[in-house]
């Protein structure tokens, strides 16, 4: 995130906007819209900003730039044709420690004017950091679809009990279940289609009769976070990971995956790696099983799919043990998707008919697998965990039957902007993976299939 995304009281406050064009206008309405006392200095003014003085909204001083005009104001805006008086205004409104805005001079703002959905009190804002206004305009029509005005009237509702909700309940994490049952149902939807008086009856009714009800026991989702791009989560994945408590997850679970996670949720690293265990698989079942026993929503986060070697039937296994309620939300598995990015389909008529899933290491560390039931006619092999012992690998399949010459590709971080490909055979992938240096995760996919590579891939990380 490069800038911090901050919502500013300007309600009668004084801001200055230096330049009186038609630009310098939309910043002066959007400050009035706000509440803001605007002054504005400039020789000569547009005829909608000369209509807005005249009316007595603004407050005008025609002449140039000085530095006297910064004395009393909490917020500048220079929107000028002359680039010198633009860059004078920056420098001094950042020496006094002012947030200064440049219309489309980027490098010379402290802060930036977003694209704005006003539903008031519910205001969404979309900004690009200045890098693209045009796209953050697009970004911000496409939400205005999905965010109708009636939200605007529903936080006013909201607004109205929040005390009396507070008062009620105590415990900041019932009064959040209590609210996300009210916003998620019919009360929700009486506001949406006017029922306004109606709504407030059944707010107060169910705060009533809610009270002593509202469900006090944990529970714990067990959620596939996919192979890393964010776009790959599921619309259930997505919900669950911005109304749990606390993020239990592992090392290959993406950045950008986790950042979807509600703010305020604890995040707890359980990462492993190789011989490298920093919660053992035991603590973490009991980690699980703890926190939902103190009510609290569990989003046991992991790369993949929980049910594709993620260890994820050893943690509900507690957790039914201990008679705690659970969901498995499926995710999209590694080999799904990066063979997917990668332009490698793992059955293809002409060249496999069967895939074959296998861990590149076992519990005790070693590659001791049943060599001979993964080399089939016409059979993707596919190894997860498999980089540490890429060599063992490659040597064993070539002793158990498979030519020197069969196709293998080693995929680095796949769907994410970090994503490699590398495609050899069996005999000189080992040499040429070592020149690599590439990072786990990886996956590693043999077979005839890895021949279509070339001509299928598309994705560019």
């Amino acid at each position: 995130m490069d800038v911090l995304p901050i919502f500013f009281k300007v309600k009668d406050q004084s801001c200055l906007v230096v330049g009186g064009g038609e630009i310098a206008s939309r910043k002066i309405r959007l400050l009035l819209s706000a509440g803001a006392r605007v002054h504005v200095i400039a020789p000569t003014l547009a005829p909608s900003v000369e209509k807005l003085v005249m009316s007595g909204d603004v407050q005008h001083r025609c002449g140039i730039f000085e530095a006297t005009d910064l004395d009393a104001v909490i917020l500048v805006i220079a929107a000028t044709n002359q680039k010198s008086i633009n860059e004078q205004v920056s420098i001094l409104a950042k020496q006094q420690g002012l947030p200064v805005n440049v219309v489309d001079s980027p490098e010379l703002c402290s802060f930036f004017v977003p694209s704005i959905i006003d539903r008031s009190p519910i205001v969404v804002a979309v900004s690009s950091g200045g890098a693209s206004p045009v796209l953050a305009r697009l970004l911000r029509t496409r939400l205005e679809t999905v965010i109708p005005a009636s939200y605007g009237r529903l936080a006013t509702l909201v607004k109205g009990f929040r005390e009396k909700v507070k008062e009620r309940f105590q415990d900041i994490g019932l009064r959040r279940r209590f609210w996300e049952k009210v916003l998620q149902g019919p009360i929700a939807e009486m506001m949406f289609s006017g029922q306004e008086q109606l709504a407030h009856q059944a707010l107060q009714q169910a705060l009533n009769e809610n009270a002593n009800s509202i469900d006090k026991r944990g529970e714990v989702y067990l959620v596939g976070a996919g192979p890393g791009d964010p776009d790959l989560l599921t619309f259930r994945a997505l919900r669950l990971l911005q109304q749990a408590d606390v993020i239990v997850y592992d090392r290959l679970v993406s950045a950008p995956v986790l950042e979807l996670a509600r703010r305020d949720a604890e995040r707890i690293y359980v990462g492993k790696k190789r011989s490298d265990h920093t919660v053992p698989q035991e603590q973490i079942n009991q980690l699980l099983a703890r926190l939902a026993k103190e009510g609290k929503r569990v989003v046991r986060l992991k790369g993949g799919d929980p049910f594709i070697f993620g260890r994820g039937g050893e943690e509900i296994s507690t957790l039914m043990e201990q008679g705690i309620t659970f969901q498995v939300v499926p995710g999209i598995t590694a080999a799904s998707g990066c063979s997917a990015y990668a332009g490698i389909p793992l059955t293809h008529r002409d060249y496999s008919q069967s895939v074959v899933f296998a861990t590149g290491h076992l519990k005790d560390n070693s590659v001791n697998l049943n060599w001979s039931s993964l080399i089939q006619p016409q059979q993707t092999i596919v190894f997860y965990m498999g980089l540490v012992g890429l060599k063992v690998i490659c040597q064993q399949l070539i002793n158990h039957g498979l030519a020197p010459t069969t196709p293998i590709a080693i995929i680095q971080q796949g769907t994410t902007p970090n994503q490699k490909v590398l495609v050899a055979t069996l005999e000189t992938m080992p040499a040429i993976c070592d020149e690599s240096n590439l990072q786990a995760p990886t996956l590693i996919i043999v077979g005839d299939v890895v021949k279509l590579h070339n001509k299928l891939a598309w994705f560019e990380g």
